[in-house]
């Protein structure tokens, strides 16, 4: 068997956004987002579902899951596998706008419902945290009272998660499990959550229309390209900082002989000859 890469975000709209993909869905939020809450998601509806026209029609925008609760509560779940400069901030500007575009210009301020932005990331953001997952919320910074659970904004860093299948402890770490290694898999395995099996169905390329592999297989090679430009991008910079910090670290020695010379009395020519600084840097020295 072939799956698909469920880190491409097409990949993931199609296994967690399709009009099949409900109980799927509210099992995945509820292993991520209400993990330790006694009260678990029983409904929900999802939001703009995947569609295969409106897929090929995006060239390289980021695409998400959007899903409303029971209880009206709004979640954003987005798979992102390119760290770009303003992501953290995109992030927050959506969940904002989301939670503010709830609201015409008569109705009142307690109608708004709540936001969650889950955010399933193939890179490292928070260094200082061992966390597979965590979570942000508006609190008191030095009594972490909190002043609303209106917004809340949650992040998966795969790259942190280490765990083999044979490691899977719970239902979370089986859809970590999952989301990062979907496209690796050769066969379904057998001791995992129904929903997951049902999932990696989704994901089956057999399963596939010729239009949605097309899809999937561009946005894939897209990603591949974009990550190399980033890593050639990194790569040239770390070479020029080398360069830059060779350049200041020869200009620096030649302050220093010329510092010496001068004090040896030696003249500016002579001292611009032997260091290859400017007559005018040499005076200035001086």
């Amino acid at each position: 068997m072939n799956f698909l890469d469920v880190r491409t975000d097409y990949a993931f709209k199609k296994v967690f956004g399709s009009e099949n993909s409900k109980g799927i869905l509210i099992s995945f939020l509820n292993a991520i987002v209400y993990e330790n809450t006694p009260n678990k998601i029983k409904d929900l509806t999802i939001v703009d579902p995947y569609n295969i026209p409106m897929i090929k029609g995006v060239k390289d925008t980021f695409v998400d899951v959007k899903a409303v609760l029971e209880d009206d509560t709004k979640v954003i779940i987005e798979m992102q596998v390119l760290n770009h400069s303003g992501f953290e901030k995109r992030v927050l500007y959506n969940a904002a706008k989301n939670y503010s575009i709830q609201l015409n210009k008569k109705e009142e301020y307690h109608l708004l419902n709540p936001v969650i932005a889950l955010s399933i990331v193939d890179f490292i953001m928070f260094k200082e945290s061992p966390s597979v997952t965590n979570s942000f919320k508006l609190i008191e910074k030095e009594e972490l009272i909190s002043y609303s659970d209106d917004i809340e904004l949650i992040f998966v860093e795969l790259p942190k998660f280490k765990k083999t299948l044979e490691e899977l402890t719970n239902i979370k770490d089986q859809w970590i499990y999952f989301v990062k290694n979907a496209g690796s898999l050769e066969y379904i395995p057998e001791n995992i959550d129904q929903h997951i099996k049902e999932a990696l169905e989704n994901a089956n390329e057999a399963n596939l229309t010729k239009d949605e592999l097309e899809a999937q297989y561009k946005r894939k090679e897209f990603i591949s390209i974009q990550k190399l430009a980033l890593m050639k991008a990194k790569d040239d910079g770390l070479a020029q900082g080398r360069e830059e910090g060779m350049e200041k670290g020869m200009e620096k020695k030649s302050i220093e002989i010329a510092k010496n010379s001068i004090h040896q009395g030696l003249d500016n020519k002579t001292i611009s000859l032997i260091t290859g600084l400017t007559v005018q840097m040499i005076e200035s020295l001086r």
